[in-house]
């Protein structure tokens, strides 16, 4: 890694008229996506609470009555002359930073806002039955004073049971469940012919349970999902550690902070969650938590600290402060600590608001906070929108565990990003090959971190302005994202698919093992319903008939085929 040494020397940049414009952005951000923001979070509130007090039956019946709409409206679609299908939700109320421009080709819209309802909390199979819209938030609303949890809960409390399956969903119980979508039990989809099933692991539909993870929706529509439960504790005792040394000795420490003695006999020494923030090349902090009753946390002398009160300082903040103070320990109301990262969006919130961490605007108005990422998208135009993708990098680099000191320096290298994110995530070994995969021999290497059954990968969370354009200089950020989706490729990492991508198909399914993915796509009739992924996921604008030319492809050549020597 000696290349890595040398600084790169880039020259300055003019400013445009765009650069002023982001800079003063805070004005339509405090005067109008935060009310708006808060009156959405509180509409949205009140539908849960209507939703929580109908019996478990009547909206069981709902959801039917609603499945067979679902399954009606795609009956109606004429193949010959209407587009292909996708959800009638709005592009711009994803959450993810990717634009979603595959709705700008003809489609077929199928309305979902309904399945917003948790249908079941079964406390005896321990298992959550949700539909696909219900959100982090809502969720742990209705568990946490159960003293039950999802077994992953991802942090930000917009992001939806849906989007966290076919998509990507992490968080710091990861390491010992795996990612949002392996804490799944059963899937219930309606296909593109309109029949409903109940996909588990063991029944006829294996193959689609296997394979509907990353898969954006592209196989079916999914009405509901069974997921997993475990029992919680009241407060989780979180050890902030601070690390110091170069990025590799940062790395090790991360991995050490959890790995040592990482095994199915082990368990007591394991934390229950795990993170690290790198706030430099030089300094970070590890972050161990263990679940603890109410009866542990208010035992004299310890530190209860509720992180979730809006004037409270922001997360990421509070933590640096042990670079400072050193290692210390404090108890954390559980449901707080699971939203630790909500009210600042991690660290993005110092970018929308640059006075937003500031004590006043904390407790004056932190209450308002967090703005919704759907309406940030929304109030930016096209140049705007240019600009983030030149100018800014929202990425996550799955990496094997082994792997983060080398990327680490890559990503000190190239974009000079801080804070970054550290999660690490188990990475199952299943009866099929699925889109993403462990390294072939990881059982017989057994890495740090590995076990029999997972090779442990670490999400590697890159969300900030590059160093460079902070100090005024040319940056190219889509040669940069194209060179990260490069590196992970020749690494055996993979790219969550909410994030801009700059790769071409070739390339796509070099990073993703199309196989299971392409069989069930024509097992299920979904070549021809449903857009493929690669197209769904694909950054700009998408034509009818380059989508239509991609799917006759799709049929008549396999797209996972290594690059031929030119």
């Amino acid at each position: 890694m000696a290349d890595l040494e040398a600084p790169l020397v880039r020259p300055k940049r003019k400013k445009v008229w765009v650069d002023y414009f982001v800079q003063f952005r805070w004005i339509i951000v405090i005067f109008v996506v935060l009310p708006i923001s808060f009156t959405l979070y509180f509409l949205t509130y009140l539908g849960d609470v209507r939703s929580e007090w109908k019996s478990y039956s009547k909206r069981q019946k709902e959801h039917e009555e609603n499945v067979k709409k679902v399954q009606k409206r795609l009956k109606e679609r004429n193949p010959s002359k209407d587009g292909l299908v996708c959800t009638a939700r709005k592009p711009w109320i994803a959450v993810g930073m990717r634009n979603v421009d595959y709705k700008r080709a003809r489609h077929f819209e199928v309305d979902l806002s309904a399945f917003r309802n948790i249908l079941e909390i079964d406390q005896e199979r321990m298992i959550a039955k949700c539909e696909p819209l219900v959100n982090m938030g809502q969720i742990t609303r209705a568990t946490v004073p159960l003293n039950l949890a999802l077994a992953v809960v991802a942090e930000l409390d917009d992001l939806t049971v849906g989007g966290l399956i076919n998509g990507y969903g992490i968080e710091g119980s990861s390491h010992l469940y795996g990612l949002f979508s392996d804490t799944v039990v059963a899937y219930e989809i309606v296909l593109a012919d309109g029949r409903v099933v109940r996909a588990t692991k063991d029944n006829e539909y294996s193959d689609l349970f296997y394979a509907i993870p990353w898969s954006q929706g592209t196989l079916g529509l999914l009405m509901s999902a069974e997921i997993k439960l475990i029992p919680i504790k009241e407060y989780m005792k979180l050890t902030y550690k601070p690390v110091r040394g170069n990025v590799r000795d940062l790395a090790q420490a991360y991995i050490d902070s959890f790995a040592p003695g990482f095994d199915d006999e082990d368990s007591e020494k394991v934390p229950d969650f795990v993170e690290t923030m790198i706030y430099n090349p030089h300094e970070g902090v590890c972050m161990t938590g263990k679940y603890a009753s109410k009866e542990e946390a208010k035992m004299k002398g310890n530190k209860i600290n509720s992180v979730g009160w809006w004037f409270k300082p922001w997360f990421y903040q509070h933590a640096e402060t042990s670079l400072k103070k050193g290692e210390f320990v404090e108890y954390i109301p559980t449901r707080d600590y699971y939203h630790r990262h909500t009210r600042c969006l991690y660290w993005e919130g110092k970018l929308i608001l640059p006075f937003g961490d500031q004590w006043w605007f904390r407790y004056l108005f932190g209450w308002l906070m967090p703005p919704k990422v759907s309406l940030l998208k929304a109030t930016q135009g096209e140049a705007i929108r240019n600009y983030y993708h030149e100018m800014h990098v929202i990425q996550d680099m799955l990496v094997p565990l082994y792997k983060v000191p080398d990327a680490l320096e890559w990503v000190d290298r190239e974009m000079e990003i801080y804070p970054l994110w550290l999660c690490p995530h188990r990475l199952y070994k299943l009866p099929c090959k699925t889109m993403i995969y462990p390294e072939e021999g990881f059982e017989q290497e057994r890495r740090q971190g590995d076990t029999s059954y997972a090779q442990m990968f670490t999400d590697v969370g890159v969300y900030y302005t590059p160093g460079p354009v902070f100090r005024g200089e040319v940056f190219d950020g889509v040669d940069a994202v194209r060179r990260l989706e490069t590196w992970l490729i020749e690494n055996h990492g993979f790219q969550p698919q909410y994030a801009v991508s700059e790769l071409d198909e070739k390339k796509f399914w070099r990073m993703f093992d199309a196989g299971l993915y392409e069989q069930c796509r024509n097992k299920y009739g979904a070549v021809g319903t449903f857009m493929s992924v690669y197209y769904k996921c694909k950054k700009g604008r998408k034509t009818e008939k380059e989508v239509q030319e991609a799917e006759k492809a799709q049929l008549e050549t396999p797209y996972a085929e290594e690059d031929q020597p030119e």
